[in-house]
């Protein structure tokens, strides 16, 4: 019976080939979320520790900072991954395939984490770190020991809404030869007039987006202490 379904709903469904790009998919939604986190929280704290009353203030690298994360985070996914394109081919050797990638999710999703990062060290109440200080913390202490412990909650929400968002990327990246669900939905299905094999390949991303929410949640009510 339900080769019979599969038969008449979505008979054009390869599932060998739908197995082999939901992998690519989680492949490089899993990469760049390692590594905008890093790069974000970063970016984050820069913009945060350089601003105005804040330990590291100083004018001209929040400007630089803040100028950074404000034009990359405006620039449209699909003509970031463009005007990349030489970088990518020499920092990868291709501009094809999953790997490929990886440069243009991480430079397109870090700076609107950075932002978060930055939001969510805000957050901070000013006293804890007043009380750090008045025990002697140094700067690295408040850092490690204090911002990002009392705001990890805000951090790993962030995180999760921009792994979302990178799915979404990998999509956009596939229709330009990225692989994974994005490049199956508009090579075999768009291109050949397949529309069971798009909505498949819809209906992987959307289930790789409700596991992230899932995952991001659970630990942000685990980390919150509130």
């Amino acid at each position: 019976m339900i080769e019979n379904l599969q038969e008449n709903l979505i008979p054009n469904v390869n599932w060998e080939n739908m197995w082999e790009a939901t992998l690519e998919t989680a492949y490089m939604s899993a990469l760049a979320v390692a590594a905008t986190f890093i790069l974000g929280i970063f970016l984050g704290l820069i913009l945060y520790l350089t601003d105005k009353g804040n330990l590291w203030q100083n004018k001209v690298v929040h400007a630089g900072a803040a100028a950074f994360v404000n034009i990359f985070r405006s620039i449209p996914f699909i003509i970031l991954i463009i005007l990349l394109v030489p970088f990518t081919t020499f920092i990868v050797g291709t501009m094809l395939g999953p790997s490929a990638a990886l440069p243009a999710l991480v430079i397109g999703a870090a700076p609107f984490y950075a932002r978060m990062v930055e939001i969510g060290l805000r957050e901070v109440d000013k006293g804890v770190i007043e009380a750090a200080q008045s025990m002697g913390a140094n700067q690295w202490h408040i850092i490690f020991k204090v911002l990002l412990p009392e705001s990890m909650p805000a951090l790993i929400s962030g995180i999760t809404v921009t792994s979302i968002a990178l799915v979404s990327y990998t999509a956009m990246a596939g229709v330009i030869g990225a692989g994974g669900l994005g490049d199956l939905a508009f090579r075999e299905g768009y291109q050949r007039s397949n529309p069971d094999v798009t909505f498949v390949a819809t209906i992987a991303i959307l289930i790789i987006v409700f596991i992230l929410q899932w995952i991001g949640d659970w630990i942000t009510h685990r980390l919150d202490k509130r």
